[in-house]
């Protein structure tokens, strides 16, 4: 297993002070990075870890905070949060960015290799980013399709790759129709993968909190879905041993 090391990053974001989990691979040269955006309950282990698995497979990579360094475990406070967040595009980007320039000024990173990955709400904030014109290289989402507003999607530049549940409530299939025509009218490159059988956060291990009605961890589709999602970074933004040295 490749050595990583690992350390706590802070910075400000929507009038909080956000605590993101940074994940270096070993070496010392510049490497594609990977924005990582958490469900809609905030940072936590999870994310952690996923982050560390994409710095095993030489990536650099920002699990980001929503929430100031809290985890929602409580549906209420999460929705309370999240839902005016999910309505607000412009508070959405701002968390993004703030997030992106963590990760471009990390001296590891090749600034011009960035992907964004989400899930639920982290996955609304990489589209929006998206959506704003940033220069990514892909963007990969389970659980948030989400649109956002008209003729924005035309400035996604980027491969756009989405995974939801069959049985998800949260996101059914007339919101699927509709982020499938907002990336079409575009003329977005995208792909939506719909996992059968899944629900809502299927990609999540259960929590020992309540949840919503409709979220549920499906075991096999996490892992189809994870490997879905290190697909496209292998497509989109691959590793390469020829890198070049940070500068100074």
């Amino acid at each position: 297993m490749t050595t990583i090391t690992t350390r706590t990053v802070e910075y400000p974001a929507d009038g909080l002070t956000m605590i993101g989990h940074l994940a270096l691979p070993s070496g010392t040269g510049r490497r594609p990075a990977v924005l990582l955006g958490p469900e809609g309950t905030g940072l936590s282990d999870v994310e952690r870890r996923r982050a560390d698995a994409l710095a095993e497979l030489g990536y650099v990579a920002l699990a980001f905070d929503l929430h100031g360094g809290r985890y929602l475990g409580d549906p209420e406070e999460m929705l309370a949060r999240c839902m005016p967040l999910l309505a607000d595009p412009d508070r959405m980007r701002n968390i993004g960015h703030a997030a992106l320039d963590v990760l471009r000024a990390e001296p590891r990173t090749d600034p011009d290799r960035i992907a964004a990955i989400g899930y639920g709400t982290g996955g609304a904030i990489g589209l929006e980013l998206g959506r704003d014109g940033v220069t990514l290289r892909a963007i990969g989402t389970v659980n948030a399709l989400t649109t956002g507003r008209p003729g924005e999607a035309a400035r996604i530049r980027c491969p756009v790759w989405a995974g939801v549940g069959s049985e998800d409530p949260i996101m059914p299939p007339a919101q699927r129709d509709a982020f499938a025509a907002e990336m079409q009218a575009a003329g977005v490159d995208w792909r939506l993968v719909v996992y059968g059988g899944a629900l809502h956060a299927f990609h999540h291990p259960s929590v020992d909190h309540t949840v919503r009605p409709g979220v549920g961890y499906h075991p096999r589709h996490a892992q189809r879905a994870w490997r879905d999602v290190v697909a496209l970074l292998a497509e989109c933004l691959p590793v390469t041993e020829s890198v070049t040295a940070p500068s100074s």
